[in-house]
C-alpha cells in the first residue's frame, strides 16, 4: 500500500511542499491525456484507502475524491488535447499534462512522479525524483493516479453521450473488444488518436475499400 515515506524523506531535509503527479490514458485509443498533481505537507495524513487507481474499482476511486481533496493542501489538473498528442508524440504530450497540473499548484519544494527517469527536456518542473511504480508506493501520487482517472473517466463518459456506440462510459477509450469491433463498425471519431496503432490500421482498411470501390479508370478525388 501506498505511504508517506518519501513524502518524510524529504519533510526531514526541509522540502515541505511536496507534490505528486500522475497521468492517465496514454495507451488509450482515444481521448485526451489527463495529469494531476496532489501537495501534501507534513501536517498532512494519511487515507489508508488511497491506493494506484488501476487496482480500485470505480466506484471506489469515486468515493476517494471527496476524501483526497479534503486532506492534501491543493490540487491541480492538466490534460494534453489530440491535436498535442498528434504534434508531440504520446510520451512528450504526457509530460505536457504534467507540467500544466503542477502550473495550477503554484509554488512548491520538490516533485514526485510516477514512472521511470524523465528524458525529455522539456519537462522541467524543477526538483523531481521519479519513481518505478510510485502510484503504487507514494502517497502523493497515488492520490493524484486517482484525481487524474476520475476527471478522465467523468470526461470519457461525457464524450460517449456525444459518440455512442464505442463504449466509452466504461471503457474510457482503451483498446478493448467492444471499444475495437465499434471502430470496424462505425469508424473514427475526432476523438481518436489516428497515429496509434490500431486506429491507424481501421485507416488503412477504410483507405483500401474506398480504393477497391473507385471504378477503373476513375482517381479519387
Amino acid at each position: 500500500m501506498p505511504s508517506l515515506n518519501n513524502e518524510k524523506r524529504l519533510w526531514a531535509q526541509g522540502l515541505l511542499r511536496v507534490v505528486g503527479v500522475d497521468e492517465v490514458g496514454m495507451a488509450a485509443l482515444a481521448g485526451p491525456v489527463v495529469a494531476a498533481a496532489c501537495m501534501v505537507t507534513p501536517d498532512t495524513k494519511l487515507i489508508r484507502k488511497v491506493n494506484d487507481s488501476k487496482v480500485l474499482t470505480r466506484l471506489q476511486r469515486e468515493g476517494l475524491l471527496d476524501s483526497i481533496r479534503g486532506r492534501v493542501v491543493k490540487i491541480g489538473i492538466g490534460a494534453a488535447s489530440l491535436a498535442e498528442i498528434h504534434r508531440l508524440n504520446i510520451y512528450h504530450a504526457s509530460h505536457v499534462a504534467m507540467l500544466r497540473a503542477l502550473r495550477q499548484i503554484g509554488e512548491y519544494d520538490w516533485v514526485l512522479v510516477d514512472g521511470r527517469r524523465i528524458l525529455d527536456p522539456a519537462f522541467a518542473p524543477g526538483r523531481h525524483t521519479e519513481i518505478v511504480r510510485g502510484d503504487a508506493k507514494s502517497f502523493s501520487i497515488a492520490a493524484a493516479s486517482i484525481v487524474a482517472k476520475v476527471t478522465r473517466d467523468r470526461l470519457m463518459a461525457k464524450l460517449a453521450m456525444k459518440y455512442p456506440g464505442y463504449g466509452w462510459e466504461h471503457n474510457c477509450g482503451y483498446p478493448t473488444i467492444d471499444h475495437r469491433k465499434a471502430l470496424r463498425e462505425l469508424g473514427i471519431t475526432p476523438f481518436h488518436r489516428q497515429d496509434f496503432g490500431t486506429v491507424r490500421m481501421m485507416l488503412s482498411t477504410e483507405n483500401q475499400i474506398a480504393l477497391e470501390l473507385e471504378p477503373a479508370g476513375v482517381s479519387p478525388s
